[in-house]
């Protein structure tokens, strides 16, 4: 097969961390050719889908003594070729958020793939459609109490009502902005003025879990199956359990009422084509879904001794 990977700068990446490396490593090592191109790179020509790609050929990390190590340098790129998408078996949309203009653009692009010569993962609709905060909403039995809203005192109102709560723009990633608002927070007005830009942008307000404390889990979904999973701790001076917060890992298990919740959410991740997610989950509740580009398959290899990203790419050459 040949696969195309639209990534942020590859020298940017870490590879003993990113998850699309994983996936590019785990490729290649099942002999399948490696592409990669970046969001800024794709175009529609003739009502084409089109990128500038180029080649990669990769020194895939080794575990020793519990970390992973990768060579330096660990890639080789070839030179750039303006190709069509759909001469790819598979595009992988792995840009990492924030949502904006320009990454809305790039999934309008994708949807110029002709998904029957080629499969997209995820789907740049079901993308579009599955905002990382707001798509949980419609598992409301699934997620603590919730609220969405950018006006003032609606948000005082729930925040009193449950006394601690958490704030969390919609457009962030990996812990970015989120906040810890109490009744009676001296900072309330600062706070929320400054999270919904003066009104203007709502936000996400969540019942605090009082559970965070144990561990925030991410669990891997491919094609509504968990295949992983990882618990993230926070460091200590961070009430955050984001690993790009400074936050641990540590081995975990799937709980039946976890198994439950991922075969409630499979049919509707089905149906918008998010083959690939990660969902947050804490004290049994769910908290986001990750679909731009979710992470942890090194650390749940690295504690589990699994290998994920070869699942995903066997999926892949099964239901192309």
């Amino acid at each position: 097969m040949k696969l195309a990977f639209i990534i942020d700068p590859i020298h940017k990446l870490d590879p003993g961390h990113d998850t699309s490396v994983a996936l590019m490593e785990a490729a290649q090592i099942l002999g399948h050719e490696i592409w990669i191109t970046q969001a800024n790179l794709l175009s529609v020509i003739d009502g084409k889908a089109w990128a500038m790609l180029q080649q990669v050929e990769l020194i895939p990390v080794e575990l020793v003594e519990g970390r992973w190590l990768a060579a330096n340098p660990w890639f080789k790129l070839s030179p750039s070729a303006f190709t069509a998408l759909e001469t790819m078996d598979a595009v992988f949309m792995r840009t990492d958020p924030p949502i904006n203009d320009a990454y809305l653009y790039a999934t309008y692009i994708l949807d110029y793939v002709d998904q029957n010569k080629t499969l997209v993962i995820n789907n740049p609709a079901g993308i579009r459609s599955a905002n990382e905060k707001m798509y949980a909403l419609q598992f409301r039995e699934c997620i603590p109490e919730t609220i969405v809203s950018a006006d003032k005192q609606v948000i005082r109102q729930f925040v009193a009502a449950k006394e601690a709560t958490i704030l969390k723009p919609l457009g962030n990633k990996a812990g970015e902005g989120i906040l810890f608002l109490q009744s009676g927070d001296r900072n309330f007005n600062s706070i929320v003025e400054l999270s919904t830009l003066q009104g203007q942008v709502p936000v996400m307000v969540q019942n605090y879990l009082p559970q965070a404390k144990e561990g925030d889990k991410r669990i891997i979904l491919l094609n509504g199956e968990p295949i992983g999973a990882l618990n993230r701790l926070s460091s200590g001076s961070d009430f955050r359990n984001n690993m790009a917060t400074g936050g641990t890992v540590a081995q975990t298990t799937i709980t039946p009422r976890e198994q439950e919740m991922c075969r409630h959410l499979a049919a509707k991740l089905r149906q918008d084509g998010l083959i690939f997610v990660g969902i947050d989950v804490i004290g049994g509740y769910l908290t986001e879904v990750n679909v731009t580009s979710p992470t942890g398959i090194r650390e749940i290899d690295r504690l589990d001794g699994t290998h994920l990203a070869y699942q995903v790419i066997k999926w892949v050459e099964t239901n192309i």
